[in-house]
């Protein structure tokens, strides 16, 4: 699992059940191409995912010097 920079995670998420705003994810889980969330909410108490999808970059390979 790679680690996520604190500064990179969402923030203030709204509640799926409820509305009401959540700090930051409980848990996050990243794989290349995708990134996924937990939420829990202090409110009304229901937990959801959500889940990142990035498209793979087409970058070139370094080319390997002679």
């Amino acid at each position: 699992m790679a680690k996520q920079a604190l500064g990179n995670l969402p923030r203030h998420n709204p509640c799926a059940q409820c509305g009401k705003p959540i700090v930051a994810p409980d848990w996050v889980e990243s794989s290349p191409g995708r990134t996924s969330y937990l939420w829990c909410c202090e409110a009304c108490g229901y937990r959801f995912e959500a889940v990142a999808y990035f498209a793979e970059s087409k970058s070139e390979p370094e080319p390997i010097a002679a």
